[in-house]
């Protein structure tokens, strides 16, 4: 299955770690991001569509500045990154003219894709720059997006991206042959996964914690991008980019790196990024009937079945739906603001009328505006 998934994808996302285009002791690798730029050149004249994500700007632009190690504080991260995107981009430009491909600099934060006429301007964008046979190069917008809207690594980001752009295949690589059943670095007896059916809680324990001073992300960030992508129907390639032609071999069937399968029956767009692109704003917490109407018979969500609302938001936005005792299960948008609810919460649609002197919505939440996110709630 996986050599057959591998060869016919057309559409794939590669997410470049910073390890591979940046030195940890700061300045760019510009031989690796030519020698990238060749790989990625030769599968784009063999009529792949290429999508970048690229890490390597804030550690640019730390060498820069003569920053020599990596700052804990936003601000200042994010002034290296204005400085040093324009340096990681020049060093793109350069590699694909040898190469004969045009590139496109998109910059993306988490609003981008939470806001959905966003959301589609930027996937249009995007098609566009696929169709023109122009390669785009994307990174977070780490100069304007705040603590609590990033991305927070360019893994997470390359998982929103393969469903931004419809992806065949997510491409993840770093400095590691792929997961390992230990730590090599610990354990030299350790062997490669070469597939993984299902990210499972025991393949993210595998994860560990390790990261390098180059790099926001780790294993951990890597697995949960290729249980992210799954979701959307796109399959994960995590494999090392410090190997030659180690994408283009195993294109061609050759073996190599962890492959880790796709859902088979993935959502729709929509519901995709009602699920897993949107952030919720708060969280109401359901009885047994209603957690069994959403769960067992596909019923919207009534104010009747609703105990207790935590958090602040309006009319519109995401909120997730819990079980009495807490387990999140649903993720929906939202009729009725926080404070409203809070009135209406656990009375029947006929009281509500006259509570509030008029009746917009019926339901909650929709079943069209309503994503499962847990099948099975105990």
């Amino acid at each position: 299955m996986r050599e057959q998934v591998l060869a016919a994808c057309k559409r794939i996302v590669v997410k470049v770690g910073s390890s591979l285009v940046a030195s940890s002791q700061g300045g760019l690798r510009l031989d690796r991001i030519n020698r990238l730029a060749q790989e990625l050149g030769t599968l784009q004249a063999q009529d792949r569509q290429i999508v970048v994500v690229s890490s390597g700007a804030i550690v640019a632009g730390l060498s820069h500045l003569a920053i020599f190690s990596y700052p804990a504080e936003l601000p200042l991260q994010q002034a290296a990154a204005a400085v040093g995107q324009s340096r990681l981009m020049r060093a793109y430009e350069m590699a694909f003219e040898e190469t004969k491909n045009k590139i496109a600099q998109v910059l993306l934060t988490h609003q981008d894709l939470s806001d959905r006429r966003r959301f589609l301007n930027a996937r249009h964008t995007l098609n566009t720059l696929i169709q023109l046979r122009v390669i785009p190069i994307i990174n977070e917008n780490d100069t304007v997006a705040i603590e609590e809207i990033r991305f927070g690594d360019n893994d997470t980001l390359a998982g929103e991206v393969a469903h931004l752009v419809d992806a065949d295949l997510l491409v993840i690589l770093s400095d590691v042959d792929g997961l390992y059943s230990q730590d090599p670095h610990l354990n030299p007896s350790a062997e490669l996964i070469p597939l993984v059916a299902n990210v499972t809680k025991d393949i993210e324990d595998l994860a560990g914690t390790s990261r390098t001073q180059a790099s926001r992300g780790g294993m951990v960030t890597k697995i949960r991008a290729a249980k992210q992508a799954g979701r959307f129907g796109v399959p994960t390639l995590l494999l090392n980019g410090e190997t030659p032609h180690a994408l283009e071999d195993v294109l061609n069937g050759k073996p190599g790196g962890t492959f880790f399968v796709s859902d088979q029956s993935p959502l729709t767009s929509r519901k995709q990024w009602i699920a897993y692109t949107l952030r919720p704003k708060g969280e109401v917490r359901l009885d047994e009937g209603a957690v069994a109407a959403l769960t067992l018979r596909g019923k919207s969500l009534l104010p009747s079945g609703i105990l207790d609302i935590t958090g602040i938001f309006l009319t519109g936005d995401p909120i997730t739906c819990a079980t009495r005792e807490g387990m999140p299960f649903a993720q929906g948008l939202t009729n009725y603001s926080a404070e409203t609810l809070h009135r209406i919460k656990g009375k029947k649609t006929s009281d509500i009328r006259q509570l509030l002197g008029s009746l917009e919505y019926e339901e909650v939440i929709h079943r069209d505006n309503l994503v499962l996110t847990k099948q099975q709630v105990s």
